[in-house]
């Protein structure tokens, strides 16, 4: 007999019986009452009184007698934490067993047991058991260390657990191996910051060994291990390739998906060139089209997955169009899913038979896919260029069947059509016409009223038309009634004389009759310009509207590429990051694939300095503007610089002084330092000191000119400040491209008004993601120049939204000489990443005239430069003007 029957008593007062059957001294007998005891529980009764006697049970050879004990230990000591330190002995003494089984199931079942009190009581038989001669004891250590991380993690690092697990990765056991990586990662994901998993070349090459002899959930653990690797050339990257590629074949769909995820994130640092790479495409298309052919609910995940592939890399499945044909026992997830991919593989050369097959998916019975089908053709039209008029032939063969949502959907893509195609397929518009009583939905009306407004001036009745919409105006959806006012006003601007009377109808609607603020506001802007400027009008209204583009449901790129290191995982199915539906106390870690072959930036540190040259004293060499810049990569991005200007080393003087010593007298020493009296210099009306010597320091006898006039204020211009309030302000360009930013465009200027300088900025966000939490910091330059407050952006940036920042800033930030001198390196920082990028500061003294340098500095600077670059000429009768304060 089976053991169900343990499932059907429903005697009462069984507690009892049972506490005395757990009690008997036959062996056979408590078996059968801890099977019992195990039934109960299973079905939802409370049988933890009988805790002690169970407990009891333990100190058995019986191995099944011993799990049935274990089960109930592991589901009743999170209630009974007391008692449940009486087992501790019996695991301590179960993990010395001869027998490997037992002390597996033993650590097993430690590891199980969510009770912080008995946790340190664990951690010797632990450690036995992770350096057990027994493979089996060992990968059944393995992740009970990171069951015992999830409850005590600190407990865990003071034990040196996580030494030993890393240790594990080297075992000659691949069963070890592939547990101790799922340890690892399991133990890394909840601790993001932890460097745990520190793979090299070396553990690499030991994963990819144990990889062929892995059971099938080891092999999933070890290649997601892999995925998170970064190959330190495309050498390696093809040579892992190379290893991970015979996974492909193998039975388990999730080992696939995961081969195929290294594969794609890897196949980044091929070149295109190689030979390999288009091995590994053609390599890459079976395997995907075999998922194909497993049940249905396997089937979409590999859809959901395939559907981001052929975003990627379109070319893997190019010729396999016909596996995505849509079989008539599919069901409607499938459907939807495979005519989703079959236009993103459609092209030129397998247009025909994609319409075709869409054209027959039409007259099917499902509604939702019949819906999805035609829109389908329209799609197919906007994507090939060459199709575009077979497929208005075959939109026009459809809403000459006369099926309601069949024409519906028609009508709609069409709109999209002339979108793409303008004055291009106008002839078809009468056929339109001739259903425009049968459209009953908002979005068909609405496209219809769209196109009636468009092309007024070649519908002869397009009055009439409309003013048939007009008369149910209030029952309208906001859509339609957006999309009529907007018709009628453009039939307005194309025959005034004509719709005089049916535009003022609609304007009284929209603005003294609804309820609706987008609609009325709308009306009153259409009112007034027509009222004031009918030109301007005529040009806001009917101005050229831009193309649509091929394919308007593409994942962003920067998404896309997040969603490709997620394969075979829920993210790749719902198509969002993990972060958007994981919550809890788990750290989500942003992944992103490698940078393409050749974009890298050069290993060579721009800092380093020739060999016996002092770093401090080695001029650096900038990169060029757009490149990752220099120190830039240091950065904390923490609060602006308040502190003093940091004095960089001694310049190399130029060959050739053409002042002669004069301007080193007038200077004075270097010693001297900087000024203290901000005010300026006695002639600037600022303060009474000038130079003071430093103590100890002998002033040169020849002084030349006095130290408050001349060329003192080269190092002092603040005391007239507000002279340059209204200098000259280039027009902003644009800094950083948003195709080199993930969507961040940022365009600015500098300016400077009352005195102080300000870096004026744009931010755009082209992203379809929201921006926020942005600061910013600039490298060390020429001039000190620093942000004087942090980079103010007060709401998140939302799509296709803009904000305009004015950044004061001041010149009390380290100070470099730069390669040009006016070289200011920028990084900027929000929630997506860290960008950088370069710019020039205008070369006016209005732009950095507060920057105030130390006067031996400043004779460097000037000696450093070039003699072909030094031009002497003598300026004649030269009054100076007076200034102001």
């Amino acid at each position: 007999m089976t053991d169900s029957k343990y499932f059907t008593t429903t005697k009462k007062g069984e507690i009892f019986e049972l506490k005395a059957e757990l009690n008997s001294d036959k062996k056979e007998k408590k078996k059968e009452a801890v099977k019992k005891v195990i039934a109960s529980m299973t079905v939802g009764k409370d049988v933890s009184a009988l805790f002690p006697d169970v407990v009891n049970c333990m100190q058995t050879d019986n191995l099944e007698l011993k799990k049935l004990v274990y089960l109930y230990l592991m589901n009743y000591a999170k209630s009974q934490p007391d008692m449940a330190i009486m087992a501790v002995n019996t695991f301590v003494k179960d993990c010395e067993d001869p027998n490997p089984l037992i002390r597996a199931l033993a650590v097993r079942t430690m590891g199980c047991i969510r009770v912080d009190k008995i946790t340190e009581y664990l951690c010797e038989p632990l450690r036995k058991c992770l350096k057990d001669e027994d493979p089996y004891v060992r990968k059944t250590a393995a992740v009970c260390v990171a069951k015992l991380h999830d409850i005590n993690a600190q407990l865990v690092e003071d034990q040196g657990f996580l030494d030993t697990l890393k240790d594990l990765i080297s075992d000659s056991n691949p069963m070890v191996v592939a547990n101790a990586v799922a340890a690892l990662s399991e133990i890394a994901e909840s601790h993001p910051s932890s460097n745990l998993l520190d793979l090299n070349p070396q553990s690499i090459n030991k994963l990819l060994t144990a990889l062929n002899e892995c059971t099938e959930w080891g092999q999933i653990f070890i290649l997601d291990c892999l995925a998170n690797y970064m190959p330190k050339d495309d050498r390696e990257a093809q040579s892992i390739c190379e290893r991970v590629t015979p996974r492909l074949s193998h039975a388990n769909s999730a080992v696939v998906l995961s081969a195929v995820k290294v594969l794609m994130k890897f196949m980044e640092m091929l070149s295109k060139d190689l030979d390999y790479y288009g091995t590994l495409l053609k390599k890459l298309a079976p395997p995907l089209v075999t998922l194909l052919s497993a049940e249905p609910e396997l089937q979409y995940v590999a859809l959901r997955n395939i559907n981001l592939i052929v975003q990627k890399r379109p070319e893997i499945l190019k010729h396999e169009m016909k596996v995505f044909f849509v079989k008539y026992n599919d069901p409607i997830y499938v459907k939807l899913e495979k005519l989703d991919i079959m236009i993103r593989l459609a092209s030129q050369a397998n247009i025909a038979q994609v319409l075709a097959e869409l054209k027959e998916y039409a007259t099917e019975v499902d509604v939702d896919f019949v819906r999805k089908a035609v829109r389908a053709i329209g799609r197919c039209a906007i994507k090939v260029e060459q199709s575009a008029e077979r497929c208005v032939s075959t939109l026009l063969d459809l809403i000459q069947t006369k099926v309601n949502y069949v024409v519906q959907e028609a009508i709609v893509v069409i709109k999209d059509i002339f979108r793409k195609y303008p004055n291009k397929y106008e002839s078809v518009i009468a056929t339109l016409c001739e259903n425009l009583d049968s459209l009953d939905e908002p979005e068909a009306r609405a496209a219809m009223i769209w196109i009636v407004g468009e092309y007024a001036e070649r519908i002869d009745n397009a009055d009439e038309l409309l003013e048939s919409f007009l008369e149910g105006f209030h029952d309208e959806s906001t859509q339609v009634q957006l999309q009529l006012l907007t018709a009628i006003v453009k039939l307005f601007l194309k025959k005034p004389t004509e719709t005089q009377e049916l535009v003022q109808q609609v304007l009284s609607l929209a603005t003294q009759d609804s309820d609706n603020p987008d609609l009325r506001d709308r009306g009153y802007i259409y009112w007034r310009l027509l009222s004031t400027d009918p030109v301007a009008a005529k040009e806001v209204v009917l101005a050229e509207k831009p193309l649509i583009s091929e394919e308007t449901d593409l994942i962003e790129p920067t998404l896309l590429d997040e969603l490709i290191c997620h394969i075979g995982t829920l993210a790749s199915v719902y198509h969002k990051p993990p972060g958007a539906f994981v919550e809890g106390g788990r750290g989500v870690v942003h992944k992103s694939l490698p940078p393409r072959t050749g974009s890298s930036e050069s290993a060579e540190s721009p800092d380093t300095a020739p060999a016996g040259v002092p770093a401090a004293d080695q001029p650096s060499v900038i990169p060029t503007q757009g490149d990752l810049l220099g120190d830039l990569l240091n950065l904390d991005l923490g609060p602006p610089v308040s502190g003093p200007p940091v004095a960089t080393s001694s310049v190399q003087m130029g060959a050739v002084d053409l002042l002669g010593g004069g301007l080193d007298s007038l200077m004075g020493d270097e010693s001297e330092g900087l000024r203290s009296d901000v005010g300026g210099s006695p002639a600037m009306g600022g303060g009474s000191g000038g130079f003071a010597p430093a103590p100890g320091t002998a002033v040169p006898s020849n002084t030349g000119a006095p130290l408050g006039s001349g060329l003192g204020d080269l190092f002092d211009l603040t005391g007239g400040v507000g002279t340059l309030s209204g200098s000259y302000v280039a027009p902003k360009t644009v800094w950083l491209p948003a195709m080199k930013a993930k969507g961040l465009e940022i365009s600015g200027t500098f300016s400077r008004q009352v005195g102080s300088i300000s870096m004026d900025l744009v931010l755009t966000n082209k992203a379809l993601q929201v921006m926020s939490d942005f600061a910013i910091q600039f490298n060390r330059n020429s001039f000190g120049l620093a942000p004087a407050a942090p980079l103010q952006v007060h709401a998140p940036l939302a799509p296709n939204q803009s904000v305009e920042i004015s950044l004061p800033l001041n010149t009390v930030g380290s100070v470099m000489k730069m390669d040009p001198l006016n070289n200011l390196q920028v990084a900027v920082k929000n929630n997506i990443d860290v960008f950088y990028f370069s710019t020039c500061t205008p070369c006016t003294s209005s732009s950095w005239r507060t920057a105030r340098w130390r006067g031996q500095m400043f004779l460097a600077t000037w000696k450093d430069i070039p003699n072909e670059n030094e031009t002497q000429f003598q300026i004649k009768d030269c009054s100076p003007q007076p200034r102001f304060p």
